[in-house]
């Protein structure tokens, strides 16, 4: 019996009623540095030069009590008994995740005891983390714009449909900024595309700064033209945010020899404030907002209510 456990790739070890060892083998022994002759008789908790989890104790002696038998998973218990990894470097050995099976059985005295099997988990749990990590990548890359390290188009469409819908339930307004740096093409044309990327990246990191609220979000909507979502602003205050997004660009003081308005980079804002009652409206009427800026000269911003009846949210 002693050959049979010693050539497993896990940890085995049994109790009697009374909690002391009856079996331990060579794994166990190896992961804890216990020997088997320093185990055998003692009860279990006073083996270990470290003390043994609460759960585990409990987990036995309910198993001895009720005969029952108990898993103590990792994703709960990651390492009930103090064991260690073993390597053959002299790092300090690092505590085992564990996984452990409590199983009752019978003596041929027809005594009660328990069947105590550990494996280890520390792959598995090394794997999960790497997973969790690769996923989490995977879901920013997903909803992140890659140049400017904001929010994409996928997920502002996401984004805009739950704000909306929030909007219309809860009966507040809704403020839609849509945002184009001015003369762009220009831009790109005379200092070149990877200027180009770098204006885009600088003007989002601007845009970004002024947002304070975890409700607020910024993202690039395609190419120069980026769009912010920011629930429960009356119009007014929203038309001063506008014009804080546009100094923070100016501010930048980015040299544009091909502008037509200013030798520098400069943004033009268009706003549409108000109560949504469909989808796309709010959204459509921003839109207008940024073309009415530009038609005026750009490097300025233009403010809309949703429909004439919410002039109100100026006051």
């Amino acid at each position: 019996m002693n050959d049979i456990c010693n050539t497993l790739n896990l940890g085995v070890c049994a109790v009697d009623a009374e909690g002391k060892v009856l079996l331990w083998n060579d794994w166990i022994a190896k992961h804890s540095g216990v020997k088997e002759t320093d185990a055998l008789n003692k009860p279990l908790e006073q083996i270990f030069s470290e003390p043994v989890s609460p759960s585990f104790l409990a987990a036995l002696k309910n198993t001895l009590t009720y005969r029952l038998p108990v898993v103590l998973s990792t994703a709960l218990h990651r390492s009930p008994l103090p064991l260690h990894n073993v390597s053959g470097t002299n790092q300090q050995p690092s505590r085992m995740y564990q996984s452990i099976t409590i199983t009752p059985i019978q003596s041929q005295r027809d005594e009660s005891c328990c069947l105590i099997q550990v494996t280890d988990s520390s792959t598995s749990i090394k794997r999960e983390k790497m997973l969790r990590a690769h996923s989490e990548i995977l879901k920013k890359e997903a909803t992140t714009d890659g140049l400017t390290d904001i929010c994409n188009r996928r997920f502002f469409d996401a984004h805009y449909e739950m704000a909306v819908a929030d909007a219309k339930r809860q009966k507040y307004p809704l403020s839609i900024f849509m945002i184009d740096i001015d003369f762009f093409k220009s831009y790109n044309d005379y200092y070149g595309h990877v200027a180009g990327d770098d204006v885009i990246k600088r003007v989002a990191d601007a845009l970004k700064s002024q947002l304070s609220r975890a409700t607020d979000i910024v993202a690039r909507y395609g190419g120069e033209e980026f769009v912010l979502v920011m629930p429960n602003l009356p119009q007014q205050v929203a038309k001063q945010f506008a014009e804080k997004l546009r100094s923070a660009v100016f501010n930048l003081a980015m040299p544009h020899i091909k502008s037509q308005t200013l030798k520098q980079i400069t943004i033009s804002v268009g706003v549409c404030t108000g109560i949504p009652e469909n989808d796309n409206n709010l959204l459509n009427k921003a839109d207008t907002a940024l073309y009415q800026a530009k038609v005026k000269g750009r490097n300025q911003c233009v403010c809309l209510p949703l429909s004439e009846a919410e002039e109100y949210l100026e006051q």
